[in-house]
């Protein structure tokens, strides 16, 4: 039986990045091909409301965790708050992952919303995770990016 494994719709080649770029990862593939794992595509920011392509967003400060506090806020390059919809999106991946009973999900790092070890505060990368990582964390669901496969262990 295969299990089922929250993935970003981006890492399977979706057309759902923030500039509308196919970055389909051959990695990730054969990572599920050989743990015998069911994808199930999911892109929280695209569930929450926002368009493909559209303008890229950063945190204001903090990271995913501190936005679900109501501690940060995240903006387009518009200068637009799209919180709102980051945690929107978040919330509907957490039902797809308990609808589709998915305790592990594979998530595409850097990512306001998926990023897992490593997000933006405007232009820079800091240590923090995403919107969607921190939510589904909070829910037991294991998370792993495209950049640490090797870390996990059935």
């Amino acid at each position: 039986m295969l299990r089922p494994v929250l993935v970003s719709a981006c890492l399977l080649g979706l057309n759902t990045r923030y500039n509308a770029k196919i970055k389909k990862c051959a990695k990730v593939i054969n990572f599920l091909e050989k743990n015998n794992m069911l994808p199930i595509p999911c892109c929280p920011e695209q569930l929450g409301g926002l368009a493909t392509p559209r303008p890229s967003c950063s945190f204001s400060h903090g990271d995913g965790e501190a936005v679900l506090n109501g501690d940060a806020k995240l903006f387009n390059t518009n200068g637009e708050n799209k919180a709102e919809q980051f945690i929107l999106g978040a919330k509907q991946s957490l039902e797809v992952a308990k609808l589709s009973q998915c305790t592990l999900a594979l998530l595409k790092e850097r990512s306001p919303s998926c990023g897992v070890h490593s997000v933006y505060q405007g232009t820079q990368l800091i240590a923090g995770k995403g919107v969607t990582t921190a939510l589904l964390s909070q829910h037991e669901v294991h998370i792993l990016s495209e950049e640490n496969l090797d870390d996990w262990n059935n």
